[in-house]
């Protein structure tokens, strides 16, 4: 079994505790039961008034501790239940505090490109730094410059291995993996692994409105079947208008995937009425029933946050999880429905008959 396959197996002592606010209990507590340990107690609830309460119910007296707590929907009061709490894990003498952030809001304000607006993207990192985090591990942020926005350490994962070994299991010919600029360095990536074609799409955004109007479409697709790969699906816009290029250049199937599925406003709908086969996300943020559609599936990222997390624990490598040399990722477990499966993400193609269920 690999360095990654067996640390679900792996006690992580007693100076260490794992918490969450109610932005994704869910997630927070699949990482627990990847390490095998128990999700730590606290009260974390909103007065009549809106102000938030935060009381950590064990002794956290130089541990460390991890909390969960991606700031999505409600995006506000996310990001004032991960400052209360960081600040009540830092006035109860942790030992040191890790903000678990697996989807970063605000990602897209990480400049100023126009007169008299906010950095908001640094001014969040700015808040968790002040509340008293020690440490940020995040995934897939909108743009990496926003690492060097904190002064603490960073650490950030990527969806692109877990999304492509997805596709990759399919065993799907003639594929075409399509991005926008933004995200075409890890869509590279991404294209490798499926020794695929990467396509570009050039697009430039109107005003401060979810809205794009696409430019051009750069690469070979027609005839193909197309993945688009980003960070996030948002309202959907962008990604209904790439659709229609793609359908407009001849793309015989189209398919999507993302790290953070934000579904906001009129997205659910877009995909469901559009001709899109599948939309992959992942669980940073949490799926609400209402938009459990068929056409849209979800892949938890657990294990590979749980990996990190033990990783950091113990002193080890994080980046090593993603080196194409040590290639500790080997196996990852998936959490669906409930119960757990067993997938190869090796770069070698997937024998037959182990292909998605």
């Amino acid at each position: 079994m690999s360095d990654f396959g067996a640390a679900a197996k792996a006690s992580l002592g007693e100076d260490f505790g794992l918490y969450a606010g109610n932005a994704n209990p869910d997630l927070a507590r699949k990482i627990c039961r990847y390490l095998g340990k128990e999700l730590g107690r606290a009260d974390v609830f909103e007065f009549a008034n809106e102000n938030i309460f935060v009381k950590i119910l064990d002794n956290v007296r130089e541990r460390d501790v991890y909390l969960v707590q991606p700031t999505c929907s409600p995006v506000q009061k996310s990001i004032m239940e991960l400052l209360i709490m960081i600040d009540a894990f830092k006035r109860a003498s942790a030992g040191r505090i890790t903000a678990v952030v697996p989807y970063y809001a605000y990602g897209r304000s990480d400049k100023k490109d126009q007169p008299r607006v906010p950095i908001t993207a640094r001014l969040i990192a700015d808040m968790i730094q002040v509340a008293g985090a020690d440490r940020l591990l995040t995934m897939d942020l909108h743009q990496g410059q926003i690492q060097g926005f904190f002064n603490i350490p960073v650490d950030e994962l990527t969806a692109v291995h877990l999304l492509s070994n997805y596709f990759r299991q399919k065993q799907m010919e003639n594929v075409v993996v399509v991005t926008d600029l933004g995200f075409a360095k890890r869509a590279r990536t991404f294209a490798a692994l499926l020794d695929a074609p990467l396509a570009v799409i050039e697009k430039r955004r109107v005003g401060n409105l979810d809205q794009a109007v696409l430019m051009n479409v750069i690469g070979e697709v027609r005839g193909k079947r197309a993945i688009i790969v980003d960070d996030e699906i948002d309202t959907g816009g962008t990604l209904m208008e790439v659709v229609r290029a793609l359908q407009r250049e001849g793309t015989e199937e189209i398919y999507a995937c993302s790290t953070h599925g934000v579904l906001s406003g009129p997205a659910v709908e877009r995909i469901r009425d559009s001709v899109l086969r599948e939309v992959v996300v992942t669980d940073t943020i949490p799926l609400q029933p209402a938009k459990r559609i068929p056409v849209i599936k979800t892949l938890s990222v657990a294990p590979l946050i749980g990996e990190a997390i033990r990783r950091i624990h113990y002193g080890q490598s994080v980046g090593a999880l993603f080196s194409s040399e040590i290639q500790l990722v080997q196996e990852m477990v998936l959490w669906e429905d409930g119960g757990m499966r067993t997938i190869s993400s090796r770069p070698e193609p997937t024998p037959a008959g182990a292909g998605n269920p």
